[in-house]
């Protein structure tokens, strides 16, 4: 009898440990072990964006599938978010990490851990086409209360567009790129804010707007984003692994081969350090 209750003991006690040992994995261990690790978009082209057959691409997420596939982990599996969505997502779990070209601010870098800058990037706006009300860029909305802007919910433009003086009344937040377009091409909105690349896309793609030039300003400042990939602050070891492997991979030929498909080169790379962005006005 006692024999059994030893042995009975021995495998609890085997179990146990078991269990301590798989919730003290760490998600790059279990990424490792399962060979697979999510990564959540928004469905913005060129930075991330899932293809008619379903398959996930884009400046981000290819550059995500090289640094992982170098760390250890073959398979990336996407998860569709909204980008006003994508921090919680990520703190949720729903994902582990966020490949969406994300801009790296200050507000940001206090919920989230960044990766170095992947690209740098300026601003433009989409407008109707033959810009009929001569938009230039935010300040042309801030000088006229009769025009209205629209922007991503979550992204960066909500925060430009204030800085430019531009009221909340004259702005329509939407949630993704389609409804951007939609809203400029039906009227609802004068322009629709984006970075340089994105608006480019979005006016070669549909009918009926065009593109401003880009612009690198507003209310004096500079709008270069940098964009970079989103973890959360207890996955350590997940980031330095990763920015191990980034570093040595950004600016490398292979590195610009791979980001020319969607409209990057050498001429977006990145020109600041993940510590001096999340710094930036302290």
């Amino acid at each position: 009898m006692r024999r059994s209750f030893l042995k009975g003991m021995v495998a609890l006690v085997a179990i146990a440990a078991s269990l301590g040992a798989a919730a003290a994995q760490s998600t790059l261990e279990r990424a490792r072990e399962q060979g697979y690790i999510r990564v959540g978009f928004a469905n913005e082209a060129p930075y991330g964006f899932a293809t008619p057959a379903g398959e996930l691409t884009g400046e981000s997420p290819e550059v995500a599938k090289e640094i992982l596939s170098r760390m250890g982990i073959p398979e990336v599996d996407g998860v569709l978010t909204e980008f006003g969505s994508l921090i919680p997502g990520l703190k949720a779990g729903r994902f582990d990490i966020i490949a969406a070209g994300m801009f790296i601010t200050p507000e940001r870098c206090q919920q989230v851990a960044f990766s170095e800058p992947s690209y740098g990037i300026g601003q433009a706006l989409l407008v109707a086409e033959g810009n009929p009300k001569n938009i230039v860029d935010y300040s042309s909305i801030a000088d006229n209360s009769d025009l209205t802007l629209a922007v991503m919910a979550g992204a960066i433009e909500a925060e430009y567009a204030d800085k430019a003086g531009i009221p909340q009344d004259q702005l329509v937040v939407l949630p993704d790129q389609a409804s951007l377009v939609s809203a400029v091409k039906s009227g609802r909105a004068d322009a629709a804010a984006l970075t340089a690349l994105s608006i480019a896309r979005m006016a070669e793609n549909n009918e009926g707007v065009e593109s401003t030039p880009p612009f690198a300003e507003v209310a004096g400042e500079s709008v270069m984003g940098h964009g970079g990939f989103a973890f959360r602050p207890e996955d350590e070891d997940l980031l330095a692994e990763f920015n191990k492997h980034l570093k040595e991979f950004i600016g490398t030929p292979e590195h610009i081969e791979l980001v020319s498909q969607f409209g990057f080169g050498e001429g977006y790379l990145p020109t600041a350090t993940t510590e001096e962005l999340c710094s930036a006005g302290q």
